[in-house]
């Protein structure tokens, strides 16, 4: 049965829409809609000109629209006159293949084809930061080992209780939220699901994290590492595939994960490089995974392509022997390539039965020089970008996405060289 979102909107008071799609950096792009308008909104889509977001278009391009999914209507809990829509891009009476929601759903559908659906929840970490973006808001928020700290938490409570509140009212069963290892740094968690619907529920969740804090004089940053000496953000997958109501990678009477799920991180260990192209996907995001110890004492973000149990040194860790959390990406990672393209090399696992290797019980930050260099993680976004650029595994699975994203991202790294750095200044003036 076809959801009317006419009617939906006579039924919850909402006033205006709006039409959201999230560009290949990860940016959010909408326009307000109001009820009288919908209908043809939700038949047609709303025009939006391409190459003004980060998509790889040009001016000359015909309308791109983006046509909203009525499953994905979130009420906004702060302003409940407002309905925000996920929407899907087409282009010409088409699917566009090169973006970012449009290929986790192709994705997606791959898997089905095998009788296999993946299910996510991730970790979103973020700084609550004063209004100008330029210290933590909270001056009080001092210690060395900040981590849990319930002081600086209780301080938040307003803010934190607010997001958790409206995260309860959606449905999205929040269970728990605490102060994270940095000073000024904290992590919301609510229930796994689908991974589409996890990725709507992921884009939403920064959108209205940042709206919150705006009402409460703060500013919400995802960026991976905006203070040099304290932990980064991190957006930790935890990730399992389903047949039906069963968990394919829970071994039934078992301490071990299955031979699927073995495989499948098998894929992931194998596109490792090219995947950081996606899942640390700025600058500044190889200062988060690269990092030096901070003042906390640790960085709790990977430098190698490891597996291991429960051993929070490495780049997938298995808590569990029902799934394994991929400790790779960042804050400013976009939650539908992240989830199209661990997918991806997932399933790529699958297909060629591929051997993660031996598990790793080490400890990474400690043992890790004892590995070989083959196993570490680019240094920088162009070394993933070029690593990407090689990937046979992701060409072939995301298609036309590939060149549009590389050719964005280099853009990007080309802009950040052309930058002068006070170091460069300082250490090269007098050479």
């Amino acid at each position: 049965m076809t959801i009317s979102l006419a009617e939906i909107a006579k039924e919850k008071g909402i006033k205006y829409f709006l039409i959201s799609y999230t560009d290949l950096f990860g940016a959010q792009r909408a326009k307000l809609v109001p009820a009288s308008a919908i209908a043809g909104m939700q038949k047609n889509g709303a025009g939006f000109a391409g190459f003004a977001t980060w998509l790889d278009m040009s001016p000359a391009d015909p309308d791109l629209f983006a046509r909203p999914d009525p499953e994905s209507l979130v009420q906004l809990p702060w302003k409940p006159e407002v309905g925000w829509l996920a929407a899907d891009l087409w282009m010409n009476g088409a699917p566009v293949e090169a973006s970012p929601r449009v290929a986790l759903k192709n994705q997606i559908a791959r898997a089905a084809e095998i009788g296999l659906q993946m299910k996510t929840g991730v970790e979103c970490e973020f700084f609550l930061l004063s209004s100008d973006g330029q210290s933590i808001a909270d001056t009080a928020d001092c210690q060395a080992k900040p981590c849990y700290d319930q002081q600086a938490l209780m301080r938040r409570y307003d803010v934190v209780t607010e997001l958790c509140d409206a995260m309860l009212s959606l449905g999205w069963k929040p269970y728990q939220n605490d102060h994270e290892d940095a000073n000024g740094q904290f992590e919301m968690n609510w229930e796994y699901d689908d991974a589409l619907l996890t990725a709507d529920r992921h884009a939403f969740f920064k959108y209205m994290a940042k709206s919150i804090a705006e009402k409460h004089g703060l500013r919400v940053t995802f960026m991976p590492k905006p203070f040099t000496h304290l932990t980064g953000n991190g957006c930790h997958m935890h990730v399992s595939m389903w047949k039906g109501d069963t968990n394919a990678f829970a071994n039934p009477g078992g301490q071990d994960l299955t031979a699927e799920a073995l495989h499948f991180i098998g894929g992931i260990i194998n596109s490792a490089d090219a995947l950081t192209a996606f899942l640390n996907p700025t600058v500044n995001s190889y200062k988060r995974i690269n990092a030096p110890r901070t003042t906390s004492g640790a960085t709790w973000a990977p430098n190698s392509v490891t597996w291991t149990g429960n051993n929070r040194t490495h780049m997938i860790r298995v808590p569990e022997p029902d799934r394994f959390e991929l400790r790779l990406a960042d804050g400013a990672v976009n939650p539908y390539l992240m989830a199209a393209s661990v997918l991806a090399a997932g399933l790529d696992g699958l297909a060629n039965a591929r051997d993660p290797g031996p598990r790793s019980d080490i400890n990474m930050y400690t043992e890790g020089s004892t590995l070989p260099a083959k196993n570490k993680l680019p240094l920088n976004l162009l070394d993933a970008l070029r690593a990407l650029e090689g990937s046979a595994v992701l060409k072939d699975a995301l298609g036309q996405l590939i060149p549009a994203y590389l050719k964005l991202k280099t853009g990007e790294w080309n802009d950040f060289t052309r930058h002068l750095t006070q170091w460069e200044r300082d250490t090269t003036l007098d050479c």
